[in-house]
């Protein structure tokens, strides 16, 4: 088997996580966050969509990381950023994150919003 060593260019992947924090590009951050292409960003929760939508210019899907389990979303925050264009994959903030990463490594565009675990 052949490994190959990811690169995120200037992106920063989620290195680890624990309860109520999500650790990024090596430091410890508190959650709710998002992270976007311009970085770690202040996100409140469920009920920001416009925080969302100001810090992910340049995006084409946000994964959303509801927790320690899957759950839905309020359907205005969904509704919101999908009028706005974006693709909107809900999932677990384990999941969430371990998706991201990938995503990063392929070098495509997107940005996270997680709960807490």
């Amino acid at each position: 088997m052949r490994l190959n060593e990811v690169t995120f260019n200037d992106a920063l992947p989620i290195d680890g996580y624990g309860d109520g924090f999500f650790r990024i590009g090596g430091a410890p951050h508190a959650a709710p966050l998002a992270v976007t292409p311009k970085g770690i960003c202040d996100w409140t929760g469920m009920d920001d969509a416009a925080g969302l939508l100001a810090a992910s210019e340049g995006v084409d899907v946000i994964l959303v990381g509801t927790g320690a389990q899957i759950a839905h979303i309020p359907s205005e925050l969904r509704n919101t950023l999908e009028g706005a264009g974006f693709g909107v994959e809900i999932m677990a903030s384990a999941q969430a994150c371990r998706t991201y990463n990938v995503l990063l490594g392929e070098g495509r565009r997107v940005a996270l919003a997680l709960m807490p675990i």
